[in-house]
């Protein structure tokens, strides 16, 4: 499978927004359940929440744009204490697109964001 073609597979998308047809298949990546958002109409297909960061990660970044790239080496090195996990993810990728749903306002620093780029890198 060519490079563009894996990484269009894996698309993003906040929890609060309306499933689409073009999601394939819908995997939430946090450890907690979306707060507000209701099992059915969040059409989850898997919830990987081994992948997710541990709750004192989570808490020590906080979200702070500061402690991004931090959080991302952090992060990328409990995922690979879950390889198991990323390989079903990535068997996932090669049957179709996955949509990768995340609960976090910051569309751009948030856990989601960097369990795509290990997906993409590590294929």
């Amino acid at each position: 499978m060519s490079e563009e073609i894996f990484n269009e597979r894996v698309k993003l998308k906040r929890a609060y927004e309306s499933p689409a047809a073009d999601d394939g298949r819908r995997v939430l990546v946090d450890r907690l359940w979306p707060r507000g958002v209701k099992k059915t109409e969040a059409a989850i297909d898997n919830w990987v929440k081994d992948l997710a960061p541990s709750t004192e990660l989570r808490k020590w970044f906080g979200h702070d744009p500061a402690r991004w790239e931090e959080f991302r080496r952090r992060y990328a090195a409990e995922i690979q204490e879950h390889r198991g996990e990323l390989d079903r993810l990535r068997e996932l990728i090669r049957e179709g697109t996955i949509t990768l749903v995340y609960s976090a306002h910051d569309e751009t620093h948030n856990d989601a964001v960097v369990l795509r780029e290990i997906l993409l890198r590590q294929r």
